[in-house]
């Protein structure tokens, strides 16, 4: 092999190692990412103890530790699995009338944030 084969040959691969590293999924944080979509779409109705989505379901939004205590009806996050995770259910539009209701009361979530509540739920839902 000449050198010039040999520069080029590692410069593709650099190029190819770079561009997979480029491809990684960024880690999703509670606290900067799932909180303040939560603070702005959906606190004011599933806060304690007036808020109306709380006193249906009981749901609170208000902290890590109550999202994941659940609601009256069970578990709403299902840690590493967004498909059957009631939260993302909910927002994606898959929970039928609960999620036309929580649309026409409500602005509904952006594409961006429905993405990141998913990849939140993939990424096991830290408490990060």
């Amino acid at each position: 092999m000449n050198t010039t084969c040999h520069i080029n040959s590692v410069t593709a691969l650099l190029a190819c190692l770079c561009f997979a590293g480029c491809k990684t999924t960024p880690q999703i944080s509670y606290q900067r990412d799932v909180h303040p979509i939560f603070a702005d779409k959906c606190i004011a109705c599933h806060a304690p103890p007036y808020g109306e989505g709380y006193r249906k379901t009981g749901l609170d939004l208000e902290s890590y530790k109550s999202l994941m205590a659940g609601s009256i009806y069970g578990p709403v996050v299902v840690p590493g699995n967004s498909k059957t995770s009631p939260l993302n259910m909910l927002v994606e539009g898959r929970a039928g009338d609960l999620s036309r209701e929580m649309k026409n009361r409500h602005t509904p979530m952006t594409e961006h944030e429905i993405n990141v509540l998913q990849l939140w739920v993939k990424q096991g839902a830290p408490d990060n």
